[in-house]
């Protein structure tokens, strides 16, 4: 039986590669990438849990979830900045999140390059149809005569 141990992922054996990335400027940047991190989570367990008790637990529950409802809770701006930083924490958190994946695993330049590209213009793209849909919301369409919320005036 051997003795030999496995060496740790990307340490200066020399079965494993060595780490040749540059250290990078003395901004302090990642730190405030970490500390987001930890505050966004708290905030967003603090909105999804509202979120959820809101929809599930009061009044009908599940039951009562539906366009009247959605339309309903989007007419107070309450509901609609809840929701907006829901939507833009949750993004924002999710992809600080992917963007240390891609700065840990992406070994070439050009691929960590292109990832982070994707990632930020998908990630803008989200935030901004998520905030038009959340501030252009009709819940009484012109035209329309049936299933409408009841606080609509039928014409």
């Amino acid at each position: 039986m051997s003795t030999d141990s496995i060496a740790a992922p990307r340490s200066n054996s020399a079965q494993s590669p060595k780490y040749k990335r540059s250290k990078g400027s003395n901004s302090s940047f990642e730190m405030v990438a970490w500390l987001f991190m930890r505050l966004s989570g708290v905030v967003l367990i603090v909105l999804i849990f509202g979120h959820l008790f809101v929809n599930l637990m009061v009044g009908d529950g599940i039951h009562a979830i539906d366009f009247g409802f959605v339309a309903g809770k989007w007419a107070d701006p309450f509901w609609q900045i809840w929701d907006l930083a829901m939507l833009w924490l949750a993004i924002l958190h999710g992809t600080n999140g992917v963007r240390t994946i891609i700065n840990d695993y992406a070994e070439r330049a050009g691929t960590r390059m292109t990832l982070k590209t994707v990632l930020y213009v998908a990630s803008a793209v989200i935030i901004v149809l998520g905030t038009l849909v959340i501030f252009t919301f009709d819940p009484c369409p012109p035209g329309a005569v049936i299933d409408l919320p009841s606080f609509c005036t039928v014409p």
